[in-house]
């Protein structure tokens, strides 16, 4: 009797793309991660090598699809930019994110605060910022060995992955670009292309209007100048007369 070998079924392994949780709780919680995540876009707008995505699963652990966290804000150093459904750090040469924002919200527990910092402690992060917009109070831990390290002083802080500096003012956090513009939020950065774009039209006007003014002198001056050459031919047709009447015109 043959015995037949039964082939080993492969179970697929789904890693699913959403919990069926909103982003955020709030209005003010998604305020903040659609500033910090778009700005960060175009900070790093111009290299293809940087990876930025907001609420987006990632999973480090191959096969284990429980093994998971949506950072509010990750940014991943290395990693071509793109779309993903998730980041399936297997397939993006093992390279997990070196920076995350969480914005705090009433509804955030202190055991699931706990249960991200181990995950991200454990999984490579490199800087991890938490800000909470109700109480205007922001946190960082760097990474250090196998832990995390508290930054003491925030205010001030540039962060060295990102090089963005954090500066608490008495009511709200700003953050500033190195080039030193600050993070604005949608409205903001609208308002300022609109400032902008007037500003442009005004001079474009104001260059359109001294162009208007010069082209009017330069006729002003060419038809003074026709006006010239017709005084002098007169002159020159009277002096032609006088010599014909026999008239010295040599000392006129």
């Amino acid at each position: 009797m043959v015995q037949q070998v039964t082939p080993e079924t492969t179970i697929e392994v789904i890693y699913p793309e959403s919990d069926g949780q909103p982003m955020a709780d709030n209005t003010e919680q998604f305020a903040w991660i659609v500033k910090i995540k778009e700005n960060l876009e175009i900070l790093f707008a111009s290299p293809a090598d940087v990876f930025i995505a907001g609420d987006l699963f990632w999973y480090p652990v191959q096969g284990n699809p429980n093994i998971k966290q949506a950072p509010d804000t990750m940014v991943v150093f290395g990693r071509p930019k793109g779309k993903r459904s998730s980041y399936l750090q297997w397939n993006e040469d093992n390279i997990p994110p070196q920076v995350v924002f969480e914005i705090l919200s009433p509804g955030n527990t202190l055991k699931e605060m706990a249960k991200k910092l181990q995950f991200y402690q454990r999984y490579g992060v490199e800087e991890y910022y938490i800000y909470d917009p109700d109480k205007n109070d922001l946190n960082g831990l760097l990474s250090s060995g196998d832990s995390f390290e508290v930054i003491e002083e925030m205010n001030g802080w540039v962060s060295p992955r990102l090089g963005i500096r954090f500066q608490l003012t008495a009511d709200t956090l700003e953050i500033v670009s190195p080039t030193g513009q600050k993070f604005l939020s949608p409205l903001e950065i609208d308002q300022l292309r609109e400032q902008e774009r007037q500003r442009a039209e005004r001079e474009r006007q104001a260059k359109e209007a001294a162009l208007q003014e010069l082209e009017a002198a330069s006729q002003e001056k060419e038809a003074a100048l026709q006006e010239l050459e017709k005084e002098r031919d007169r002159y020159q047709e009277l002096l032609a007369k006088l010599k014909q009447k026999g008239i010295d015109t040599d000392n006129l």
